[in-house]
């Protein structure tokens, strides 16, 4: 066995485990810090493909930024308290669920067996050339001046989203004198 086969199947194991993770565990935050585990196992996979940006990209956005994003924000409106679980919102929402998980599985099964590609090279064509230092400029010039407008824009509405989570997360403690200033309010705007 290569090496590459191995660091393919430890990475894709880190994936999947990682992926189970965010579904089955009850804590928010472990959910969380599972889906970290899963980018960073697909970062080491962009490695393996010789695709250095995207797997920078990966830890960066992704693991550095989207996910400590999603766990300020569970932490901030504290949703680690245990929720029922026993009771269905949608009545025939887990059977359908399993239902999915279970199709979903024997096409990945059937997609498997019919491929005749390796799994770790069969890839690599797909991305050839993005680790050339070229095309990273190239995607640099663009991004930096052309689409540079849209770029901070995109980070001023990322920006506004958590600084309104946080605004609409932060409820003064009942028996507070601000809790009764803001129930003053409100029922004064109800009449």
């Amino acid at each position: 066995m290569s090496m590459e086969t191995v660091v393919f199947i430890i990475s894709a194991a880190i994936v999947l485990t990682g992926a189970v993770g965010v579904i089955a565990f009850r804590n928010p935050v472990h959910n969380a810090l599972s889906l970290v585990g899963t980018l960073f196992g697909v970062a080491v996979l962009f490695v393996a493909m010789e695709a250095h940006l995207l797997a920078a990209v990966q830890v960066i956005v992704y693991a550095g930024a989207i996910v400590i994003l999603f766990l300020f924000v569970i932490m901030l409106l504290g949703v680690d308290k245990a929720d029922s679980l026993r009771e269905d919102p949608l009545p025939g929402q887990r059977p359908l669920a399993i239902l999915a998980g279970l199709a979903f599985l024997g096409l990945l099964l059937v997609a498997l067996l019919v491929s005749t590609d390796d799994p770790v090279s069969g890839g690599q064509a797909l991305v050839a050339g993005v680790g050339d230092r070229a095309n990273v400029e190239a995607l640099a010039r663009v991004l930096f001046s052309q689409y540079v407008f849209a770029f901070e824009i995109t980070a001023l509405l990322l920006t506004i989203a958590v600084v309104g989570a946080v605004v609409l997360a932060k409820r003064p403690p009942a028996g507070s004198p601000l809790a009764a200033e803001d129930e003053a309010a409100r029922s004064a705007g109800e009449s």
